[in-house]
């Protein structure tokens, strides 16, 4: 089988800080460092790494063929990755001393991406593989629909949160992808428990504190235990999350299995500064899970 990613690409632009900056402050960067980033294209390399055939969809500037290459680097294909009029989108991200982050995004050729391009690239796809998305692109619901009609199993990460785009996708989703405040919020904007939505499964990851797969239909929570590591920068832990995870069910391996797998790479990835290219190898996480206690 395979994985699709309509997703995001960015330049990211990392600055190392003291502290997150409050309301008003002005704070002098002690490192910067430039990569590839953007929740689809960390999602592309993190599900590629794990060993999946990957083929990414999605848009660059004309100041993105790096960007395209990096991806190609990882192994994803990256044929259905058109140049647009528009910049690269970029992120500028203030990573803390203790790991924390905060971010600011411009979508630019991540919402410029014509839609029948887009569309057309899923024509390749086959019935059972998965679809990827997230909310850095236009077209989501659209897509979903489209992969949904296909045969495919359709994982939306609703990151950044977005109550409308939620809403427009959800019914076209076979999992649902939040963090604890996503999903926080997802429950206030629709005034309804998260295990009373109308999708077949989600996944819930948070942080420090492990990840919740849900099966709505039968009425079952799987739980992993986070991995306890050092973190130096949790900047595409979750993007790196849903790629193993989605690359795991990809290959066969149960919910069980998928979410540990899933959750080491995340751990791994946090000890390492930077987001697509920090993301750790499928050996690399075998190694480290063995290295683990029974």
């Amino acid at each position: 089988m395979a994985v699709w990613n309509f997703g995001s690409i960015n330049a990211d632009y990392f600055y190392l800080v003291p502290h997150i900056p409050g309301r008003g402050e002005t704070l002098a960067a002690t490192k910067f460092s430039t990569g590839l980033g953007g929740k689809g294209a960390n999602s592309s390399v993190a599900a590629a790494r794990a060993g999946a055939d990957v083929f990414h969809i999605g848009a660059v500037g004309a100041d993105g063929a790096w960007a395209t290459e990096r991806l190609a680097s990882y192994s994803v294909d990256t044929r259905h990755v058109e140049t647009v009029e528009a910049p690269t989108g970029h992120a500028i991200i203030n990573v803390a001393e203790d790991g924390e982050n905060a971010i600011v995004i411009l979508a630019g050729a991540n919402v410029d991406q014509p839609l029948v391009t887009a569309l057309q690239a899923l024509d390749a796809a086959k019935p059972g593989d998965y679809l990827m998305l997230q909310n850095e692109t236009a077209h989501q619901a659209t897509m979903a629909e489209a992969g949904q009609n296909a045969g495919l199993k359709v994982v939306y990460s609703a990151a950044p949160f977005s109550e409308k785009s939620v809403r427009n996708v959800m019914r076209f989703v076979d999992v649902l992808v939040m963090n604890e405040i996503e999903a926080q919020q997802l429950s206030a904007a629709l005034d309804t428990d998260i295990g009373k939505l109308d999708v077949p499964h989600i996944l819930i990851t948070k942080g420090s504190d492990g990840a919740s797969w849900f099966d709505i239909q039968a009425g079952t929570q799987t739980y992993q235990d986070a991995f306890k590591v050092d973190p130096v920068d949790t900047t595409g832990a979750g993007d790196t999350f849903a790629g193993y995870m989605v690359a795991g069910l990809d290959e066969g391996l149960g919910v069980a299995a998928a979410l540990r797998l899933a959750s080491a790479a995340a751990a791994l990835k946090v000890t390492r500064a930077g987001t697509a290219d920090a993301i750790p190898a499928r050996q690399e996480v075998e190694a480290f899970l063995a290295a683990q206690p029974a």
